[in-house]
């Protein structure tokens, strides 16, 4: 079917028809005399001279879910359609998201119905498609999705928010617009009647369009869009958000898996780990054995006990809620999106550890769960299990104010805790104003500290810029953490795929890793890269940051005192408690080493239990040659009758790129079998000519002498691994 003719128009078009069917609504009483309002509207907006015709997808934009692009007056033609202008970072957008599925597991393609999302970017970071393809995964959207970068659609519409659904009739044209979230009793109504009343007239037709699943097309991986991570610094282990899997995992230090709970897929149960489900998890926190989790899409704080293995709810009802004053016990109080969680102590002198305070993204606030009774600031005494807000007023603002009711939030992400003077405050990373804010712990009191600008409703000032205060730009943050030793701030800058540090004393923000490309490269501060990080934590004393490097579905570890990066290798141990699905790492055969291989031995190297050993490959091919694709170059570790060295570890991995070679992580186990090892690290490179008229393999062999000591050693230099070919 040919479009009809060239002109187009605004939503503006239908304003004054559905304003006046949505005020008769108020009225309606009975399904039926709502079905018949809709049926009526339709009949009227079907009989005006010409159609508000939706305007043709742009050429050369790019698809998801879709074996090709898809056409208005072609592909849609006999299709009641639903357009999702969206953009990936957005709560709202995410709140919609449910309703949507719930439309399509209703209705489907053969009924006539189809669901097409067109990505609207707010950040620049959202308008690269790898961005756009990982939240179409970690949103789990099925149906296809049109990257629309410049908003040309959105413009041509004269579109006005996040999230707008736009429904299409079987000819193009546009019948209804809904701005906002919250109207799933609407986009029901609307969408059903559409299809009844466009299929008495024969106008549906059942031709499928071609679906191409972007996830389908995913290898597996032992992490899946990590959220969060933690450290426990009483038991040595890490907890981590396995957001995309639906699961909380408990792992020691080398990576080994203790327990896995839940996943891997979304659910709402309670009960033992085998049988507890979640949805999209993200903020974890741990004390005594007890970890507390932002259970985001289930709208729940949820409990997980380590001994007794069980998971409860705490907080919330299941659905999302709406309420921006709260007041009620835990399990009857409705919550929204909670993203991140961390312990607090009430007005006591003492250090109970008895609040958890929530970053309330849904409905851009910070809450607090009473663990025992206890007064909040400025607030009476509370009895245990109250759920309450502390600070924020709902409205979606960049506002500070002395009284932290008044005070505006833009989805904070990402708290931490400075409950020692002079700070005695959170820190929040308020993702859509780009923006790390302070909630004082004494009055309540919200302050900014850096990005964003002085106007609160202005919450497009980011950027990715060094500075002191507001002239520091950052893009979508949405992790901090507190190192008490040092008084300095980490932020997770997101959408800049950095990590940067604040002195909150001077307010100077500056970047501490990452170039800003979103890539995966794992060596130095200044060559490593990440992609998309929502969290991270300090442990060991100050020296090693933990990341939740969340589009490389990987934990980060960053040595402070050597400024260099490694992978965390998670995987699973023989005693450990795993419900979930989990995939492990297979480790490849080492290859026979030829003998004109150089055999190249190190100094010896003194480490003691815990520490980490790292090998930088610096090795350079000659000149006119090329790494290939079709057999990946590659490096291993051995060490002949010390085996137990590379217990939980990975001991091999792939070279990539010769110019952005990988920094080989060893940690020295707890439990030593020997004093003395030879660590050897070989390597493979397959390489061609650049005219691929010749190709070849070259090994070498390094060998590195350990001596193992319980004297605690300084700072471990990289050893670094040289050799022209």
């Amino acid at each position: 079917m040919a479009a009809p003719g060239t002109r187009s128009f605004s939503l503006s078009g239908l304003l004054p028809a559905q304003t006046s069917l949505e005020y008769a609504l108020l009225d309606a009483v009975t399904q039926q005399e709502k079905d018949s309002l809709v049926y009526q509207y339709l009949q009227k907006v079907d009989s005006w001279e010409q159609d508000l015709s939706m305007p043709e997808f742009p050429e050369g934009l790019e698809w998801l879910n879709t074996e090709g692009p898809i056409s208005v007056y072609k592909d849609l033609c006999g299709k009641v359609v639903v357009l999702d202008f969206f953009t990936y970072c957005c709560i709202n957008c995410i709140h919609l998201l449910p309703d949507l599925h719930a439309l399509e597991h209703t209705y489907s393609d053969k009924d006539g119905l189809l669901v097409v999302g067109v990505h609207s970017a707010k950040f620049p970071n959202e308008k690269v498609l790898d961005n756009v393809k990982s939240a179409v995964l970690r949103y789990n959207i099925t149906h296809p999705v049109v990257n629309d970068a410049d908003a040309s659609l959105w413009q041509e519409l004269e579109v006005s928010c996040w999230p707008t659904l736009v429904i299409l009739g079987p000819r193009g044209n546009m019948l209804f617009s809904l701005m906002g979230e919250g109207h799933k009793d609407k986009l029901f109504l609307y969408t059903s009647i559409a299809l009844k009343y466009y299929k008495d007239r024969g106008q549906i037709r059942d031709k499928t369009v071609g679906i191409k699943l972007f996830k389908d097309s995913l290898p597996p991986s032992p992490l899946l869009f990590p959220g969060k991570v933690i450290v426990d610094h009483v038991t040595d282990r890490l907890v981590i958000a396995d957001t995309g899997h639906h699961r909380i995992l408990v792992v020691w230090k080398n990576g080994q898996i203790q327990y896995s709970i839940g996943g891997p897929n979304p659910g709402r149960k309670d009960g033992t780990f085998s049988e507890s489900t979640f949805n999209s998890p993200q903020g974890v926190a741990i004390m005594n054995n007890v970890i507390y989790v932002a259970d985001t899409e289930n709208h729940l704080i949820r409990k997980i006990d380590l001994e007794a293995e069980i998971v409860s709810t705490v907080a919330g009802i299941g659905i999302q809620g709406t309420d921006k004053d709260g007041g009620a016990k835990g399990e009857q109080q409705p919550i929204s999106s909670p993203w991140d969680v961390v312990f607090g102590t009430s007005g006591s002198e003492v250090q109970r550890n008895d609040i958890l305070w929530i970053a309330m993204a849904g409905t851009h606030q910070i809450w607090a769960l009473l663990l025992d009774s206890g007064k909040l600031p400025k607030k009476n005494e509370l009895k245990k299990d109250t759920c309450v807000r502390f600070a924020g007023s709902g409205n979606e603002e960049n506002r500070n104010n002395a009284y932290p009711h008044k005070a505006g939030f833009a989805q904070p992400s990402g708290l931490s805790l400075a409950s020692e003077e002079p700070w005695s405050c959170l820190f929040v990373a308020d993702s859509e104003s780009s923006t790390v804010r302070t909630v004082s712990l004494k009055d309540g009191a919200v302050k900014h500290l850096v990005g964003g600008e002085r106007d609160p409703m202005n919450l497009f000032a980011f950027g990715d810029v060094d500075g002191v205060g507001i002239n520091a730009k950052l893009q979508h943050p949405l992790g901090v953490t507190w190192d008490k030793k040092k008084s300095l701030l980490y932020v997770a800058d997101s959408y800049n795929h950095k990590i940067k540090v604040v002195d909150p004393k001077t307010k100077n923000c500056l970047t501490l890793a990452g170039t800003g490309d979103a890539s995966n490269i794992s060596s130095s501060f200044t060559e490593s890269t990440f992609n998309e990080p929502g969290g991270l934590c300090i442990g060991e004393n100050g020296r090693l940051l933990y990341v939740a490097d969340t589009n490389n579905h990987q934990i980060k570890v960053m040595d402070l005192e050597t400024k260099t990066i490694s992978v965390l290798p998670v995987i699973k141990s023989e005693n450990s408690v795993v419900d979930g699905r989990f995939l492990l790492y297979k480790q490849k055969t080492l290859p026979k080493l030829p003998k004109s291989a150089p055999r190249i031995s190190l100094s010896p190297v003194t480490a003691s239990p815990g520490q980490t050993l790292q090998f930088k490959l610096r090795l350079d091919l000659p000149s006119g040659t090329k790494l290939t694709k079709e057999v990946p170059s590659c490096w291993f570790l051995t060490a002949e009758g010390n085996e137990w060295l590379f217990q939980g570890q990975l001991s091999s991995g792939e070279i990539e790129n010769i110019f952005s070679q990988p920094t080989i992580s060893l940690q020295i186990p707890g439990d030593c079998l020997s004093l003395e090892a030879i660590v050897s690290v070989s390597v493979f490179l397959y390489y061609c000519s650049t005219d691929s008229s010749a190709c070849m393999m070259k090994g070498i062999l390094f060998s590195q002498p350990l001596q193992i000591t319980d004297t605690q050693q300084g700072c471990i230099a990289p050893v670094e691994l040289r050799y022209v070919f």
